[in-house]
């Protein structure tokens, strides 16, 4: 790579290596608050896959939208979301993105172009494809990026959905995380041929990446983003990746579904975080000092979130019914 070339994306390649820090930050103490029991319900660690969500929310503008899944604070964090209100939304506090009424697997920031956290597999597609269709009649550029793990390769939701962007030209992209596990069943024991030739059947356009290389995601996002804008969408990405933790923080014992070393392979030798700081050391993007003070500010920023979090106010009794029910112009649920 030229000085010029490094020079002109230093910041960009900064904020990744960032980004990635932070969403494996808000994962470790997330994972911390539901071990000492302060956090209800579970949630689902998305450490390890922080490239995917890193590579293609740096590609949008705030005004994009995204669709999430259950392992969704990783694409939460990615799109521009506030420590504070995240751990607020996870503790159940008025101040959460929801007013704690979303918790993790429902979390959404509109701000952001958040559309939402979803809990049930694949159950976000419509969302997605429907949000892609609402910018293609209202004239604008917006593209939307529906998250969708492996798993969600067995739902008819998205092959309804996927031949309806197909024939409307809609600007999304699917970008399916193949983390190589569907709960507790290995990808190839879930779903027969090849991921991508499910797209494929409906003449949209495929694309295999590297899922633990943020700058090869990034590319290839950058270009499908703007190829999108242009109503030349929609477009399928399979991004290779893995989970570091179980398929929710309950599953502990793994060994009879997945062996240890290669877990261990994929954090010794895959990792995106480490992997992308080496390069960023290599060259000369950042120094080691700097690559340190980075993880210690990030560090802090969520052990303050945290903190706040747990001080922060509950939701008062009388919005049991907010957001839930209309009320009618002479009173009454409507």
């Amino acid at each position: 790579m030229s000085r010029n070339a490094k020079n002109s994306n230093h910041e960009a390649y900064v904020r990744m290596y960032q980004q990635m820090v932070r969403i494996r930050a808000f994962e470790d103490n997330a994972n911390k608050l539901y071990l000492a029991a302060k956090m209800p319900g579970l949630t689902h660690m998305y450490s390890g896959q922080e490239a995917v969500a890193v590579g293609i929310c740096e590609a949008l503008k705030s005004t994009d939208k995204i669709t999430s899944t259950h392992r969704g604070h990783g694409h939460c964090v990615a799109k521009g979301a506030d420590f504070k209100e995240m751990f607020c939304e996870l503790l159940g506090k008025e101040e959460g993105y929801c007013r704690g009424k979303g918790g993790s697997m429902h979390i959404a920031d509109q701000e952001n172009g958040n559309l939402g956290a979803n809990a049930i597999v694949g159950g976000s597609a419509g969302i997605a494809t429907g949000a892609a269709l609402s910018a293609k009649h209202l004239g604008k550029d917006d593209v939307t990026v529906c998250f969708f793990g492996d798993g969600a390769l067995g739902q008819g939701l998205l092959y309804e959905v996927m031949n309806m962007a197909a024939l409307w030209n809609l600007p999304v992209i699917y970008a399916c995380e193949n983390n190589l596990y569907g709960e507790y069943t290995k990808v190839e024991e879930m779903a027969a041929g090849e991921l991508t030739a499910r797209a494929k059947a409906f003449g949209i356009e495929t694309f295999v990446v590297d899922g633990q290389d943020v700058l090869a995601v990034n590319k290839l996002s950058e270009e499908l983003v703007e190829r999108a804008r242009k109503g030349e969408g929609p477009f399928f990405i399979q991004l290779d990746t893995y989970r570091y933790h179980g398929h929710h923080v309950g599953d502990i014992n793994r060994e009879y579904y997945r062996p240890k070393d290669e877990e261990e392979l994929w954090k010794t030798e895959r990792d995106p975080i480490t992997n992308f700081g080496a390069w960023l050391l290599k060259e000369k993007v950042l120094s080691q000092e700097e690559l340190d003070q980075i993880n210690e500010d990030v560090s802090q920023d969520a052990k303050d979130a945290v903190a706040y979090a747990e001080a922060a106010k509950y939701p008062d009794i009388s919005e049991v019914d907010m957001h839930v029910y209309k009320q009618n112009p002479v009173g009454g649920a409507a």
